[in-house]
């Protein structure tokens, strides 16, 4: 099967050259996701609206390439500031509480851009939700 290919919003796949996320046969791989607005923006707010956002356009990529939130089996989430982590927390819980795929949250010295507080990676493998 060939690699299917998805975008988002963020302007900085076409500037780096990346796609949001690649389906290869039944395994979907989601690259860091930032909270980038519909419009190129970054998501105002804390950590907690900012990982939703992540999450919003993270099961949007999967859904495009054929899957769902129930197929995810890995999350890292990136955070910048330890005392974000229980927000960044309560974000994952609201999507993958009954999921629970394995997880990994590491503190950073930074991201991209100064603005964000987050950001989120998933990996999927359709047809192994339970």
């Amino acid at each position: 099967m060939p690699r299917q290919r998805t975008g988002s919003a963020s302007p900085y796949e076409a500037e780096i050259g990346f796609s949001r996320a690649i389906r290869a046969g039944d395994r979907i791989l989601v690259s860091g996701t930032a909270p980038v607005e519909a419009d190129g923006h970054s998501t105002p707010g804390d950590a907690e609206a900012q990982a939703r956002r992540c999450f919003a356009i993270i099961l949007a990529a999967i859904e495009q390439l054929g899957g769902s939130a129930a197929d995810v089996v890995r999350t890292r989430m990136f955070i910048t500031d330890p005392a974000d982590a229980e927000a960044v927390g309560r974000a994952h819980g609201a999507v993958f509480r009954e999921i629970r795929p394995a997880a990994t949250m590491v503190v950073i010295a930074a991201l991209l851009r100064p603005e964000w507080k987050v950001e989120i990676e998933a990996e999927a493998i359709i047809g192994t939700s339970a």
